[in-house]
């Protein structure tokens, strides 16, 4: 669940829960709002606790790289005298 959904299920819930005064049959939608409530905020502590450690492991991957070097010796020419 993104940022945009956790937003949206914590507006709605409240918005059912604070605003709407309407009654339908077998359904409570105060404890409707609360619940959507409560997953929009478990939705966005989990969306930041998931991109705070995203965010760490980039960083530390960004090292220089190690260079590697190739050194070769010819033995076919005969030393100097």
């Amino acid at each position: 669940m993104g940022i945009g959904t956790s937003i949206f299920l914590l507006a709605l819930g409240a918005i059912l829960t604070f605003a709407v005064n309407a009654s339908v049959g077998g359904l409570d939608l105060d404890v409707v709002g609360w619940i959507l409530m409560a997953a929009g905020a478990l939705g966005l502590i989990l969306t930041t606790l998931v991109w705070g450690r995203r965010r760490q492991t980039v960083a530390t991957t960004t090292e220089e790289p190690v260079e590697y070097r190739r050194v070769e010796e010819r033995r076919d020419v005969a030393p100097p005298r």
